[in-house]
């Protein structure tokens, strides 16, 4: 018993010092804070989740002792902040997105969202399962049933909720950027989700768009002249089961530049784009070198080669844009 009080102390040490930390980033950094600080809860969660699933086993094996709970203890924890890190649970994501709507303080309609700007039916579901894992944490115990339903219907809610506001404002998505720098803050949030899906820093996939679009000025556009939000220039092939639209394009044959008609896809917003961009680098076996480029030039010396675009000079001109002073000034802003 001796050993498990020393886990607990250890462990509130160990909270004491990551408040402390979590404080002095939300001086340097509110974002990092913000974000920071949902991941250390997600992990306490799933810490808790993980206490709870070896309670239901057999405690009783002559492997089981103090020493061998310590260390399994240590195991969960570890495991927890390795998974919260990936971002696969969507707690963290969730609780970031409502911390910083609590904290820049962006107002709400009366009767239908709380003061954060997050809808009521989402906020009393989680708020309900971060006070019971709170108060669980507090006093040792396991994680009650009750907390991992509101959980569930928090994030299930919170799901919902973005895709309802994702296609809300679709028809107000489209815009012709002026300049770069409008560019990038329009289509920055995105590039950030698409990054996250492929491993590719998000300012290479702003640069590939850039090249492909024109910074926004070359819009693909669908039969009635409505936009088709495709910035990177994705042809509809034969799988493809959504929208379409035909257009003129230009295309190489032996280094030779030759216009014809072609098939490309069709969105209904930029957020919708940069998604199915990511998900045609991640799960095509041709793309396979491509994931995980952390060298702009290297990232686009590999599009070329997977065979992206026909133009010889491809990945000289994505690697001009990644590597040059317009896009960087433009992430300055």
């Amino acid at each position: 018993m001796a050993i498990n009080k020393v886990t607990d102390a250890a462990s509130l040490a160990g909270d004491v010092q990551g408040a402390r930390d979590l404080r002095a980033k939300f001086r340097t950094d509110k974002e990092a804070g913000i974000k920071a600080a949902a991941q250390e809860f997600e992990a306490l969660f799933l810490q808790m989740m993980l206490k709870s699933m070896r309670a239901t086993t057999d405690q009783d094996s002559f492997m089981e002792s103090d020493a061998s709970r310590f260390y399994t203890g240590m195991l969960d924890e570890q495991v927890a902040k390795d998974i919260s890190r990936t971002g696969t649970i969507g707690l963290a994501k969730v609780l970031e997105e409502q911390l910083s709507r609590r904290m820049n303080n962006t107002g709400a309609a009366v009767g239908t969202t709380d003061a954060d700007g997050a809808p009521r039916a989402i906020n009393h579901d989680l708020n309900s399962a971060l006070k019971a894992a709170t108060i669980s944490a507090s006093h040792g115990g396991d994680l009650p049933f009750a907390a991992f339903q509101n959980l569930q219907a928090a994030l299930e809610r919170a799901t919902v909720n973005r895709a309802a506001e994702s296609n809300a404002t679709a028809a107000n998505d489209h815009f012709a950027a002026s300049t770069p720098k409008e560019f990038v803050r329009q289509m920055w949030p995105h590039a950030v989700e698409a990054s996250r899906d492929t491993g590719i820093p998000p300012q290479f996939l702003i640069a590939h768009a850039a090249l492909e679009s024109g910074w926004g000025q070359r819009d693909i556009k669908n039969a009635d002249g409505s936009p088709a939000y495709n910035l990177f220039g994705i042809k509809a092939g034969a799988s493809w089961q959504g929208k379409r639209t035909e257009v003129s394009t230009t295309e190489y044959e032996d280094g030779v530049p030759v216009s014809e008609k072609a098939r490309f896809r069709s969105y209904d917003s930029y957020a919708e784009a940069f998604a199915d961009y990511a998900r045609l680098l991640a799960s095509s076996p041709r793309y396979g070198g491509v994931i995980g480029s952390q060298d702009g030039t290297e990232f686009a010396r590999r599009l070329q080669q997977a065979g992206y675009a026909t133009d010889p000079k491809y990945a000289e001109k994505l690697a001009a844009i990644i590597n040059g002073t317009t896009l960087r000034q433009a992430l300055i802003g």
